[in-house]
């Protein structure tokens, strides 16, 4: 439930930066009646990214057990690879992402509410996407098949929603870089653990080796139903037992990924600032 809540706030929250962006442009420009068709795009993306999610569980649950482990190794890997990309990508784009989203949006403008509404389709479906994916995948690997995963996205997301139209309404402040930077490092984190827990479905599956080589089993010591394995499992995907090539793939993920993420980035000039806005 914590790990999908923070999935949920910080994609939720990129989506409403991006809408806000949009629905700014179209106030400041006086073109106030796209509004309508900005939002059938953006909803059009929600549905997709439902439909996403529904059909990632209904097909996991009509594939052959043998296979059913694969696929899902296969979706958490493609999850780790999107959440990574993303991180990296808002990263580097927060400066700039206002002025690409203006000149889209101005193009948009001027051929019709057709491609205004396709503008705010494909600018928030990306995101949509990313989170059906990722969600689906870390609720699978934290082995919670209740409700918890699905409150705790859906409540991630309302904040953002409500911090995204404050953020329009122009009621708060948030230092969005520091924002971006502390939620990139907690899925990092969350990405190492879904990797991990791809590698032990490889295993079960016969597809990777060492399913039954371990680097620890602390199950004597920590229960698995008990509270802190409950919590580290849910919100790290770390179990009491893991193999060596679980530890390895985890420790190979986020050692490198998390140092080139923290890593400082160069000092823009003025003049590099001025031209991406």
């Amino acid at each position: 439930m914590l790990a999908n809540a923070l999935i949920g706030l910080r994609e939720g929250l990129e989506a409403s930066l991006i809408v806000s962006i949009l629905l700014a442009y179209l106030a400041r420009s006086g073109r106030t009646d796209r509004r309508r068709a900005l939002w059938a795009g953006v909803a059009a993306a929600v549905l997709v990214s439902l439909l996403a999610g529904g059909a990632l569980t209904l097909t996991a649950t009509e594939l052959p057990d043998g296979v059913e482990p694969v696929f899902a190794a296969t979706t958490s890997i493609l999850a780790v690879t999107l959440v990574t990309w993303m991180v990296f990508w808002m990263r580097r784009a927060s400066h700039s992402i206002s002025g690409e989203l203006r000149g889209r949006m101005d193009d948009a403008v001027a051929v019709g509410a057709g491609a205004v509404a396709m503008t705010g389709f494909v600018a928030t479906a990306r995101e949509g996407l990313e989170t059906a994916v990722f969600l689906w995948t870390t609720a699978r690997a934290s082995g919670d098949t209740g409700v918890g995963p699905a409150v705790g996205a859906a409540l991630g997301i309302a904040v953002a929603v409500l911090l995204g139209w404050l953020l329009y309404r122009k009621a708060v402040s948030i230092d969005l870089a520091r924002f971006f930077r502390w939620t990139g490092t907690a899925l990092i984190v969350v990405a190492a653990g879904v990797l991990a827990y791809a590698v032990h479905d490889l295993q079960e599956a016969g597809v990777l080796p060492g399913g039954h080589t371990l680097m620890f089993d602390v199950s004597g010591t920590v229960s698995e139903s008990s509270p802190l394995a409950e919590v580290v499992h849910g919100v790290l995907n770390l179990t009491p037992a893991m193999t060596v090539l679980q530890v390895v793939a985890w420790l190979g993920y986020l050692v490198p990924t998390m140092v080139a993420f923290l890593r400082p980035q160069p000092v823009r000039t003025r003049t590099e600032v001025r031209t991406a806005a």
